[in-house]
């Protein structure tokens, strides 16, 4: 590789991909034992063992430091690079007017709060915030988190007891088994996007408490959609409630981005909990959910992500309220985003490619074996795109794969570079 950077404080200069992250932890020998009283024991093996082999290889690819905004085209390593592995589905990181709100919020209200939301660090402009995210999906409340991690650890640990349980789909995100495992509910997951497998846990497991069906809207590995009508007229049935986390749909799914529900057709309060991210294609922090008011209040006097964790800061805030406006006015770049995404994932179908079942922006190429699958990366960083390798245990062993995420940022010049280097690493 070339324009490698400073890394290592001892031995030679070397770049992220091969460990000058680590600061030379991966090059100098080690001494790691391993052992059942360490801190580090045996659990960490598999992961040293995999760094070593990717820096040793030049491969390592996460944490990779940007030099600038993140973006279509992105710095790092000393060289612009084609990033195809950004959350920004809108493309509305840098836009000037989301700059200008967070730029305004901070001369006007400073950099932080002073406080978490229940006592001193709520603003005027959560509250406007809040009301906008509601109205967004169509809910009578919402209420806001400093990440969509919390946000789901909030709305399930808030709500539900250990007499509850939830029934989870499978490919669900790992915030909410964290969740579950939080409240002490019974979790009980049902094979992925299968209404029949969801209703023999149903049919077959009654519970003396409530429960809770749990689904995202899109999928973050596998870029489909969830079959929500099913999930809703399931819900009917059987008297349960109905959670959808939207934090891979919100802005991407939809004639107006509005998520899941608009993308179906579908009420929206016919689900009585959506969750989301303010972290992707709304380009700032934080999460939100979108409930009734009545639990809309209620958690904001007893969901501890939102009593004791630091209010979201004013230009993190202002730029929600930017990004949303911006949506709402601009719904051009959904459809943008979803030709952008229909173009790369036909152009990788063409050249060989398995893309499992993606409908959407997220656009998993399935290798397989975990090696292959982080070499297979790092020679697409050779050629200067970046794309992030997913492996056990965030997916099944045997089931790596590199994550595309499309923008509606990309041009046709972008993803037709990309294809040109898949058409390349193919033969």
């Amino acid at each position: 590789m070339t324009d490698k950077p400073e890394g290592c404080a001892s031995g030679p200069v070397v770049s992220t991909s091969s460990g000058g992250l680590f600061n030379g932890f991966f090059i100098s020998k080690r001494n790691c034992t391993f052992e059942k009283a360490s801190l580090v024991d045996g659990r960490a093996r598999r992961v040293f063992d995999m760094v070593t082999r990717a820096c040793a290889a030049e491969v390592y690819p996460y944490q990779l430091p940007l030099g600038g905004r993140s973006g279509p085209m992105v710095e790092a390593e000393g060289r612009q690079m084609l990033m195809l592995s950004s959350y920004d589905y809108l493309g509305l990181i840098g836009d000037p007017r989301v700059d200008d709100a967070a730029i305004v919020a901070v001369r006007k209200y400073g950099t932080g709060t002073g406080g978490v939301r229940l006592l001193t660090g709520t603003i005027d402009l959560h509250h406007q915030m809040e009301k906008e995210l509601a109205a967004f999906k169509g809910m009578a409340h919402a209420v806001t988190f400093t990440s969509g991690y919390l946000a789901n650890l909030a709305v399930v640990s808030g709500l539900l007891a250990p007499t509850d349980r939830v029934l989870l789909d499978s490919l669900s995100h790992r915030s909410l088994v964290d969740a579950c495992r939080l409240a002490g509910v019974t979790l009980r997951r049902f094979a992925h996007n299968d209404p029949v497998s969801l209703r023999r846990e149903l049919e077959s497991s009654p519970c003396t408490g409530r429960t809770l069906i749990v689904a995202d809207g899109v999928f973050s590995m596998d870029g489909d959609i969830c079959r929500l009508p099913e999930l809703i007229a399931l819900k009917k049935e059987f008297g349960c409630y109905l959670m959808i986390d939207e934090a891979h749909a919100s802005g991407v799914l939809g004639t107006t981005g509005r998520g899941t529900d608009e993308h179906y057709g579908v009420a929206s309060t016919d689900v009585d909990i959506w969750s989301g991210s303010l972290a992707k294609a709304i380009p700032s922090n934080g999460g939100f959910i979108a409930v009734s008011q009545e639990v809309g209040i209620y958690l904001q006097h007893v969901a501890a992500p939102f009593i004791f964790s630091a209010a979201l800061c004013p230009s993190a805030v202002a730029a929600v309220r930017a990004s949303l406006e911006i949506l709402k006015s601009e719904p051009e770049r959904v459809a943008r985003l979803r030709q952008n995404a229909n173009f790369l994932r036909s152009g990788l179908h063409e050249l060989g490619y398995d893309t499992g079942h993606s409908q959407t922006p997220v656009i998993p190429v399935i290798l397989g074996d975990e090696a292959a699958t982080t070499i297979f990366a790092g020679r697409l960083r050779d050629l200067g795109i970046v794309v992030t390798p997913v492996i056990f245990p965030a997916v099944a062993q045997g089931s790596a794969r590199l994550r595309i995420c499309v923008t509606a940022a990309h041009t046709r010049q972008h993803l037709e570079s990309a294809l040109d280097a898949f058409r390349r690493l193919r033969s």
